[in-house]
């Protein structure tokens, strides 16, 4: 079992590192001011000449597009190796775009190059590969416990040529972007009579449609995420061409598989790139900042903190890592129970590391002048996000109990 990355690629690693590093995080903070001047919705001039700015570096070098770990339009990474570029990236809030790694996008991406027709390639993969637009996936819904994905349950209905779409879906992530041009979105199409897996769609519905209306920002903690944003959105009668359908009816349970396990664990490497920030900015403020005669760091059990957090990260990264070799052996079921051990403990160590972070910056740790208020909050959220804690742990232990039994679990 290689852990590894293989020396062809440590190069382009350490560009990706010194590029983060000296570029893209010096300009976080000019970025971030720029929010809510003028348009929350919309990018100023000088948050879109940081933003493009630095994607277009990273293109001009190469450094783009890195999650196609199976395609001929990417490294040849494999999805080992890509987790030490994610786990980067996840250092700053800038990172995964400026590569074109961002989600939804990577998603939404792998479901248009396994998925979709030629049209839907040259219409919405292509200038997504380029970075020139950026896309939504709607699943979850107000109204039904959408954690499981059988409960979902817009309206899709064929009408001659079109297919009608009615009901309302929200956490649309990124869809408050003014570049967000097309969404992916799981419908049902099969009434209660057929088999419960096959009752449901995947639907492409372009962003702006007729019918569609964007009824609010959902706030994460008090905040709308702008100008990325979580939606609420209502279909009304949106009628779409019957060929956007993805590869036919009641095949949604089957995309999803493709889509939503590879995007669980990039979501974990970044959040391990989150935690070792947190625990860099943890150690520098025990270092710096003095109390009662000492440096933070000798108060208290603050040296036991520091060390507990360095540990649980390396054994953080070692699963991610196991999980990534998994799914590089191709066997997406062998693979699934490893998915979400990691989404269960990546979120959970970064969170202790950010909240241990914020400890030791007092006041300060919670307020506008550090990013931990920020990282908390995105990782507090990715313990929902693609499944709660409580579904993958259900997961987990359905697989290890049928070791011991041959009954359904």
């Amino acid at each position: 079992m290689f852990l590894g990355m293989r020396p062809e690629n440590e190069a382009l690693l350490a560009q990706v590192k010194e590029m983060i590093r000296e570029e893209v995080m010096p300009l976080e903070d000019a970025y971030h001011a720029e929010i809510g001047k003028g348009d929350r919705w919309a990018y100023t001039e000088r948050q879109a000449e940081i933003l493009e700015g630095l994607k277009a570096k990273a293109k001009e070098r190469g450094l783009w597009n890195f999650w196609l770990t199976d395609s001929d339009k990417g490294f040849g990474l494999s999805t080992v190796e890509y987790a030490f570029f994610a786990e980067e990236m996840g250092k700053t809030p800038l990172g995964a775009e400026v590569f074109n790694c961002s989600a939804p996008d990577t998603g939404n991406m792998e479901v248009f190059e396994r998925y979709g027709t030629e049209v839907m390639k040259a219409q919405w993969l292509t200038p997504l590969l380029k970075g020139e637009i950026r896309s939504a996936y709607l699943m979850t819904e107000p109204d039904v416990a959408s954690s499981d994905a059988t409960n979902v349950s817009m309206s899709c209905v064929r009408d001659g040529d079109d297919y009608v779409l009615n009901g309302e879906k929200y956490w649309a992530s990124g869809a408050g972007d003014p570049r967000c041009k097309v969404y992916i979105v799981m419908v049902k199409t099969g009434d209660d009579t057929l088999p419960v897996h096959k009752r449901q769609s995947m639907i492409v519905v372009p962003a702006g449609t007729e019918g569609i209306e964007v009824l609010r920002p959902m706030m994460v903690y008090g905040q709308d995420d702008a100008p990325h944003g979580h939606m609420h959105i209502k279909f009304t009668n949106v009628r779409v061409p019957a060929e956007n359908i993805l590869l036919g009816e009641g095949r949604g349970f089957e995309i999803a598989q493709g889509r939503l396990g590879p995007g669980r664990i990039h979501h974990c490497m970044r959040a391990i790139g989150q935690a070792e920030i947190a625990l860099e900015h943890m150690c520098r403020r025990a270092l710096d900042r003095e109390a009662f005669g000492k440096k933070l760091a000798h108060l208290g059990a603050n040296y036991d903190i520091i060390a507990q957090c360095r540990m649980e990260i390396e054994q953080a990264r070692l699963l991610c890592l196991k999980t990534a070799w998994m799914m590089d052996q191709g066997d997406a079921r062998a693979a699934a129970p490893w998915i979400s051990q990691i989404k269960v403990v990546a979120p959970n160590v970064a969170l202790k590391v950010i909240d241990e972070a914020v400890q030791m910056f007092g006041g300060t740790g919670v307020s506008q002048d550090t990013p931990l208020a920020t990282a908390w909050t995105h990782m507090r959220t990715l313990r929902l996000a693609d499944g709660p804690d409580a579904v993958h742990r259900r997961q987990v232990a359905r697989t290890e109990l049928r070791k011991y039994t041959q009954e359904k679990v």
